[in-house]
């Protein structure tokens, strides 16, 4: 490439590149007066939108001659939304992503999360129908949620200018420039790659050397060979000033997403994340952010010999999280987190960082019991939140959305590794507590049992929310249910909506859930799962409203999956349905205030299946959610303080009495098989 192309080139890449649109955005909101922003209102979010639809762009069959913006503005749809009682739609991942080889793009490497610019992707819509997007949603008192990534970026124009060493790029991302006389400790990388792995031995030398922190606290999405630690180095890379240089670079998820530094001295991280936060909210009308991944963004070297850096519920992780979410505070919007960490951390982050966050306490857990007809382990959860001071308010409580079903249960295999649980009638340390829960959860949802479910690397189960459900009912071959097999999968995916939307917080909820979407089979995506992404196989193509009956994929070429349960017309129009019964369930929740209702009690229950969350609903009317997660009739008892003897408690869906308080403050109950009432006094 000669000088005056080279230049070019440069040029080019610095005026597509996401930290000089940040800097073109910013300029638009400086002197400019804002709102309140430095505390959290969990209430206000809640209340002013409850129930989400989690979009996820890649596998919506779209309308006719739409794209998936110009769907999700459909009329029609919003119509749907309304009737059903949801108030939100968050739209995943939008913006381009993925990276640059020269001029040309490289495809994204993680569904988009990988962003290398604030521009929508063409695939997926114009900026104009994000705007009219929000138009129609705000004409049916909803609104819409999109995305910002504060841990990293794809490999566009802002990490091409780092290699090169153009102005404050490098001081993006956690990047480190090795020596030419230090390139003996990088390996080779193969021809036509433009980074390669480290090592454990790599990553030690460079970390004896000076270079990089060391070894973090977990590798995320390990697979040996493929991800063995963290870092990554690049190939040799020609500067602007013509020197070649190599560079190590941070990446806690995969080597196409290069971590953010956000204490260089450029402030050139937070500049590109807050940049691109304010085009969301202020050009596109988004009216609140997910903060993807936002745990990830402090990282020290330990001063303890031997122990990895300070990678987790590090301090610069809460101070960015608080700077981030009072920007958006600021200007009229509100966050939401995705945080999986330990109890504690989120507890610190939400006191003054995110206004929600997404609940990684209970979601395994509400599996599990599922899964084993024992609700043990979801009371002890349960539990330590409540005890920890993290209301279920302040959390955003899903049934399926594109990620793996987790069982990293960080709480118990990170700071409490070491402590005792009592669990099963004896004292249980919880690092093997997570590991018995993990091993019953594999056990019993993929295998012989379930071959259509996957393990995804140490982080989870590829699955849908339906082929846990199957599992959990003991269906190895789901190729033929039949209608009464249905059926029960559809009750037992009632209870899980139950249990997420009949405490407090916000209920999110997919089109995977909406349809009741099996899995794929691994024949019909090989190409997606060549890195070992099983989660490829819970992400099929669904159709909403029956735009396109015929088609076979969606239109980023997603095969369609088998839909248990039909579109929203067709099951809107039968009070039996999954999403006609769904919408009583919505409607008690929007009748009682369950969602900015405060969590008194989980009290302890006589029969294993049955499980008991004591609230308190606005005026102070008392309330409790009796569930029953077995596939059998259930009659037992619990015992709370908060139960006055004498209480008279009806159901809130038919007015009938179930029981009355007996004089030990204890409860009497008989529900149905995977099945649910909400109670509350006379």
């Amino acid at each position: 490439m000669s000088a005056t192309e080279d230049s070019g080139y440069i040029s080019w890449l610095r005026e597509t590149s996401m930290l000089a649109h940040a800097e073109r955005i910013a300029g638009q909101f400086s002197g400019v007066g804002g709102g309140p922003f430095a505390n959290p209102d969990p209430a206000s979010a809640a209340a002013g939108s409850s129930v989400w639809f989690t979009a996820y762009p890649v596998s919506m069959i779209t309308k006719p001659g739409e794209s998936f913006l110009g769907t999700l503005a459909d009329d029609q749809l919003w119509r749907a939304f309304e009737e059903i009682g949801i108030g939100a739609v968050h739209t995943g991942p939008l913006k381009r992503a993925g990276g640059l080889f020269g001029r040309e793009p490289t495809p994204s490497v993680d569904g988009y999360f990988d962003r290398i610019s604030t521009e929508i992707d063409g695939v997926f819509g114009t900026d104009q129908e994000f705007r009219r997007m929000c138009q129609v949603a705000a004409a049916h008192g909803g609104i819409v949620i999109d995305d910002i990534v504060p841990g990293h970026t794809g490999k566009g124009p802002d990490f091409r200018l780092a290699e090169m060493k153009v102005g404050d790029y490098p001081g993006i991302y956690h990047m480190v420039e090795i020596p030419e006389s230090d390139w003996h400790l990088l390996p080779a990388v193969p021809p036509g790659r433009d980074s390669v792995n480290l090592d454990a031995d790599a990553e030690a030398c460079l970390t004896r050397a000076g270079y990089i922190v060391g070894r973090l606290q977990r590798v995320i999405f390990h697979e040996p060979g493929v991800k063995d630690t963290n870092w990554s180095a690049t190939a040799p890379v020609t500067g602007a000033d013509g020197v070649v240089r190599r560079w190590v670079y941070l990446h806690y998820f995969k080597d196409g997403q290069p971590s953010i530094n956000w204490l260089d001295p450029t402030f050139a991280g937070m500049r590109l994340v807050i940049g691109d936060a304010l085009h969301s909210l202020g050009t596109l009308g988004a009216g609140a952010l997910r903060l993807d991944a936002n745990g990830f963004l402090g990282v020290e070297k330990s001063t303890t010999p031997g122990a990895p850096a300070w990678s987790e519920g590090h301090p610069l992780s809460e101070a960015v999280n608080h700077l981030v979410a009072s920007m958006v505070r600021k200007v009229g919007g509100f966050t939401f987190q995705e945080l999986n960490l330990s109890v504690e951390d989120m507890k610190k982050t939400s006191d003054k960082g995110a206004d929600l966050s997404y609940d990684f306490v209970s979601r395994p857990a509400y599996v599990h019991a599922l899964a084993t007809g024992d609700t043990e382990f979801l009371r002890l959860t349960l539990n330590i939140a409540l005890q920890l001071g993290l209301q279920p308010m302040r959390l955003v409580h899903a049934l399926q959305n594109h990620d793996e079903m987790t069982y990293e249960l960080v709480h118990f295999t990170s700071a409490h590794a070491g402590e005792r649980y009592p669990f099963r009638g004896a004292e249980i340390l919880g690092s093997d507590l997570a590991a018995t829960v993990r091993g019953e959860l594999i056990d019993r949802l993929t295998g012989p049992r379930a071959p259509y479910n996957s393990i995804f690397t140490t982080n989870g189960i590829a699955s849908t929310l339906a082929t846990i459900i199957t599992a959990s009912l003991g269906h190895a071959d789901i190729t033929n249910l039949d209608p009464s097999q249905i059926e029960r999968v559809k009750q037992a995916h009632l209870l899980l909506a139950m249990f997420n939307a009949w405490q407090p917080g916000v209920l999110a909820l997919s089109g995977w859930d909406l349809c009741g979407m099996l899995t794929l089979h691994r024949s019909q995506v090989p190409g997606l799962l060549g890195s070992g992404d099983t989660r490829w196989l819970h992400r099929a193509a669904y159709d909403l409203m029956d735009y396109r009956p015929d088609a076979t994929e969606s239109p980023s070429r997603i095969p369609r999956g088998r839909s248990l349960y039909g579109s929203l017309p067709q099951q809107l129009a039968d009070p039996t349905s999954f999403v006609s019964r769904l919408r009583r369930i919505l409607d008690l929740r929007s009748r009682s205030g369950l969602a900015t209702a405060v969590q008194l009690d989980v009290p302890p229950v006589s029969t294993p299946p049955l499980l008991a969350m004591i609230h308190q609903l606005d005026g102070g009317r008392i309330q409790a959610t009796v569930l029953n997660f077995a596939p059998h009739p259930v009659t037992g008892h619990f015992t709370s303080a908060h139960l006055p003897a004498g209480t008279e408690l009806l159901d809130m869906a038919t007015n009938r009495l179930i029981t009355v308080v007996d004089a030990a403050n204890t409860a009497h109950v008989t529900v149905a098989a995977h099945d649910g009432l909400s109670l509350a006094p006379r």
